[in-house]
């Protein structure tokens, strides 16, 4: 009986890993293939990867904007250095980011760990787009919520409502609505938006449950056969 236990217990957290492997090497996957996302640590969402490609294709076939995204858990700067030493570091690590990038160019960079976030504006859209606003009111707020969603779901829609706001406000400059924009409102949209990845943590709960009750059933009928 205790060994059954034991089984059970293993199984149960062997299927809970390889779920949660499968949903991330499926995301990389995508994000390998993806043409805005520089890097992204398995952070995004693939319907917000579906939705960051639209955006971006928009935004470059109309405006001839390049946007991109450049997500990392851990950048590799030890936070505990001297703030003028994590700076310099941190601006050998954006140009880094840039130097390939085709100009006009935007890019949403965030490190997870550093509790970083900035927006790479080359120099012709510097006066178009408004950095601090849109990481101040579309992003941040999102990855600083204090609730019980994940760190997954927070990236994905803190990302997606950034890179969206960015578009817009190109397209606001140049007298242009994008199609594939996700709401003027931008923080309400947002909202909705940030709503709409939470779903990945439900969906991620009703497996766990689904495995839970399969685990008492069987269970149930080993005692019953005994």
């Amino acid at each position: 009986m205790i060994k059954n236990k034991n089984y059970l217990k293993k199984g149960k957290s062997v299927k809970i890993k390889l779920l949660f492997v499968l949903l991330i090497t499926v995301v990389n996957m995508q994000a390998n293939q993806h043409p805005y996302i520089l890097t992204h640590d398995g952070l995004i969402d693939a319907r917000a990867q579906d939705k960051i490609l639209e955006i971006g294709n928009e935004t470059k076939t109309k405006l001839n904007v390049n946007l991109y995204i450049d997500i990392k858990e851990n950048n590799g700067i030890n936070p505990k250095e001297d703030r003028a030493v994590r700076q310099k570091q941190m601006k050998v690590k954006e140009q880094e980011i840039v130097k390939n990038l085709q100009k006009p160019y935007a890019v949403l960079t965030i490190s997870i760990d550093q509790l970083y976030t900035n927006i790479l504006i080359s120099d012709d859209l510097k006066d178009i787009i408004d950095r601090d606003d849109i990481l101040d009111n579309y992003v941040i707020p999102l990855l600083a919520s204090k609730d019980k969603n994940s760190l997954f779901a927070k990236t994905s829609a803190a990302v997606l409502n950034g890179y969206a706001q960015m578009g817009d406000s190109i397209a606001s400059s140049q007298n242009i609505k994008l199609d594939s924009s996700i709401g003027s409102e931008g923080k309400t949209a947002g909202t909705i938006w940030k709503v709409f990845m939470y779903t990945i943590v439900v969906i991620g709960l009703l497996s766990y449950v689904v495995i839970i009750m399969r685990e008492k059933k069987y269970k149930k009928g080993m005692n019953n056969g005994k």
